[in-house]
């Protein structure tokens, strides 16, 4: 378990939760990692690589079906994930929490359900300038079958959904909203009550991607009132491949089924097939067992430090960045939301972000370059891409020091 974290004015003893990621102590070419690509994925503390360690070296076994030991342990712990899941987002039953790939496969399956039961033609979908892929081409992909119509909320120059503009395209015929709590590229939070309650007075259901705000923010999807949030553990220092879907009951009652196979049965004949109850009903197959059982370490890790500590250490990071950054000739930061979780992203006049990150990467500092799965927003901003530096619990000043000094040598080599 994780050792009570040392608190010095308020704020985390950064050095002490370092320890916990046993990552962060190997180097990169010669040099120590400095790693600021967590928007993409964050690293893994110990505890949770031990979770799965001691799934597959303790108690494997399939699932739910079994009477023997391992099976019966395994599926206790696989569904104390769900519990723990269902309190981390103030869900009101665990059965509607359904386990999934991850963001994307969350979207995908309300797209696929209750998007194909649920959408006609002439019928309109709400996204933003800002959605990542995995929220745009879900929503094309049903618009061009169900010749529907996708809209899209315009952003201002600070990347700030401009929800004047939201409300001018919400109508009687706007059946969903899909938006992003938290902009992958930006930073930008997004307010995201006011957005589902003028969708709701329009009897709109509302889908809010939460892959980057959950990490960061408190999740109450009762008092946001959202009809589906969608998230996943690798970006909430758990394993890859395990996500969440959340919805309202009664949606995720009416909607069809989206794979079939085992577990998300009662009964099969060659006649007929009903099928089982929430939230078996969408998880069909051997599910990842070991990865999900881990996300529950993962997610206990961040109750035992706290979000609110996580979050005063992650904005003083962003602060400090922010003022080191913008001090670098041509440098241009991209997304100055007056609402952002710790993420900056930034371009360099006659610089390319992949050239930057390539000279970065030799000196051990991990950021994200390009589009980010966001090709609309860059082309908003007319640039090709930028470099992303993204924040967590365990960076430090010192790292955005080493940052700042890579990108000055690296911006004197390229001009």
């Amino acid at each position: 378990m994780i050792k009570s974290a040392t608190i010095q004015n308020d704020l985390l003893d950064v050095y002490a939760i370092r320890e916990h990621f046993p990552i962060l102590s190997r180097e990169v070419k010669g040099k120590p990692l400095v790693y600021f690509d967590n928007a993409a994925t964050s690293q893994k503390p110990q505890v949770v690589i031990d979770a799965l360690t001691d799934y597959y070296t303790g108690y494997n076994a399939n699932i739910h079906r079994g009477i023997h030991t391992l099976a019966e342990e395994a599926t206790a712990a696989f569904e104390k994930t769900r519990d723990t899941a269902q309190q981390f987002i103030n869900a009101a039953s665990r059965e509607q929490i359904i386990f999934t790939r991850g963001t994307t496969e969350g979207i995908n399956l309300v797209a696929y359900t209750w998007g194909r039961q649920n959408i006609k033609a002439g019928d309109e979908i709400i996204i933003s300038t800002m959605e990542h892929h995995s929220n745009i081409v879900p929503w094309q992909v049903l618009c061009e079958e169900k010749n529907a119509i996708l809209k899209v909320i315009p952003i201002n120059d600070d990347g700030e959904l401009l929800m004047d503009e939201y409300e001018k395209l919400l109508s009687p015929k706007t059946k969903l909203v899909s938006i992003v709590h938290v902009s992958n590229s930006l930073g930008t939070v997004n307010p995201v009550k006011k957005i589902i309650e003028a969708a709701h007075k329009v009897g709109a259901v509302v889908l809010v991607d939460g892959a980057q705000s959950t990490v960061h923010l408190d999740i109450d999807v009762q008092k946001m009132d959202c009809d589906f949030f969608a998230f996943s553990a690798h970006k909430l220092y758990g394993p890859t491949g395990i996500g969440v879907l959340y919805g309202k009951k009664h949606l995720l009652e009416s909607m069809p089924v989206f794979q079939g196979g085992g577990e998300m049965i009662k009964e099969v004949s060659f006649e007929k097939t009903t099928f089982n109850d929430l939230p078996y009903k969408f998880e069909a197959g051997t599910p990842n067992i070991a990865d999900t059982i881990a996300f529950k370490t993962a997610m206990d890790f961040v109750n035992k430090i706290g979000k609110e500590k996580i979050r005063k250490h992650e904005h003083e990071l962003l602060v400090y960045a922010t003022d080191q950054l913008e001090q670098i000739s041509g440098l241009r930061i991209i997304g100055k939301a007056k609402e952002k979780t710790s993420l900056v992203s930034f371009f360099i006049d006659k610089t390319h972000p992949q050239d930057i990150g390539i000279l970065l990467d030799n000196r051990g500092i991990a950021v994200r370059t390009g589009h980010h799965c966001t090709q609309p927003l860059m082309h908003r901003f007319g640039i090709p891409g930028t470099i992303r530096a993204s924040f967590a619990v365990y960076n430090t000043k010192e790292e955005i020091d080493q940052l700042v000094v890579g990108l000055q040598k690296a911006v004197k080599m390229l001009l």
